[in-house]
């Protein structure tokens, strides 16, 4: 398509509802709109829009191409960001993303990045979405499992997460501790509510107890720990996560077998910028303190 101006005026006519709402918000006369709509219908041979007393309506050919002019405004969305991250300023936003794991312990981090400049907008976002570095989705990522292997992603070692085995005062009052692997089999557990979870410490966990000995589920790792905590069970916890609860009872101190080892991921084209290299060196001193753990 050679004339983009047009499936822009038609993303806007859909978006409105109407000619005299995409002039407005395109700042051009309602009858350029009109031209605009009439020329691209008749270089697709496709009728856009059924028009009616309140305005236009897209048909089934109208949205087909409404949906690809919105994935090109998202992804000129997420172009825009990145190259808003080449300036060597720590200002606007930093986007981080990273598993939830150890969350809390992680925004303390970003909160005194933030302090030390204050211009900065913090964008941290977590859950199962990988989010794309290569469209500008992230500044940085903190990635578990293997080490990533994107084109143009720089990958670095983070950390090794280590994993205890944890029970509030209140679970070993009702119903003691174990000492031994071979007694696991007699307590409940907290655990993620995702049975394909790869989490290396849940997998030890199915081979040793009983299904119905995973009796509180959940599927963040806020509520789990949360559960934990409140004594619902037995749970693995990261020793970060862990400095959050410190009223809680160690039972098991992490073994190998239970660690995770985490990535940080940049983007080739963000990497050397101010704001990315300050932000790492920054989160890598947390780390540095955080492995003493």
């Amino acid at each position: 398509m050679d004339n983009w101006d047009e499936i822009k005026t038609a993303f806007q006519v859909a978006r409105m509802g109407t000619v005299s709402g995409a002039a407005e918000m395109l700042g051009v006369h309602h009858a350029t709109v009109i031209r605009h709509i009439d020329s691209l219908e008749k270089r697709l041979g496709e009728k856009l829009f059924q028009r009616h007393a309140r305005g236009y309506a897209a048909t089934e050919a109208g949205r087909d191409l409404l949906a690809v002019a919105q994935a090109t405004e998202d992804q000129f969305a997420q172009l825009a960001n990145r190259i808003k991250g080449h300036g060597e300023t720590v200002t606007g936003e930093l986007v981080v993303t990273s598993i939830a794991d150890f969350s809390a312990e992680l925004t303390k981090v970003m909160a005194r990045f933030q302090a030390e400049y204050p211009n900065l907008t913090v964008r941290f976002l977590t859950g199962q979405r990988l989010f794309r570095l290569d469209f500008g989705e992230a500044h940085v990522a903190v990635r578990a499992g293997t080490a990533p292997s994107e084109p143009n992603y720089v990958v670095q070692p983070f950390l090794i997460l280590q994993h205890g085995l944890y029970a509030a005062p209140s679970y070993a009052a009702m119903h003691g501790l174990p000492k031994t692997d071979a007694e696991l089999a007699n307590h409940r557990f907290v655990v993620s509510d995702d049975v394909e979870n790869r989490a290396p410490f849940f997998h030890w966990l199915r081979g040793r107890v009983p299904a119905d000995a995973l009796r509180f589920r959940a599927t963040e790792p806020a509520p789990i720990h949360d559960a934990i905590n409140a004594g619902a069970g037995l749970g693995f916890m990261s020793r970060i996560s862990a400095l959050s609860y410190p009223n809680l009872i160690e039972v098991m101190p992490p073994r190998a077998e239970w660690a995770a080892n985490l990535w940080l991921v940049t983007h080739v084209d963000l990497h050397r910028t101010l704001k990315v290299q300050r932000f790492l060196t920054h989160l890598k001193e947390a780390a540095a303190k955080w492995q003493k753990l």
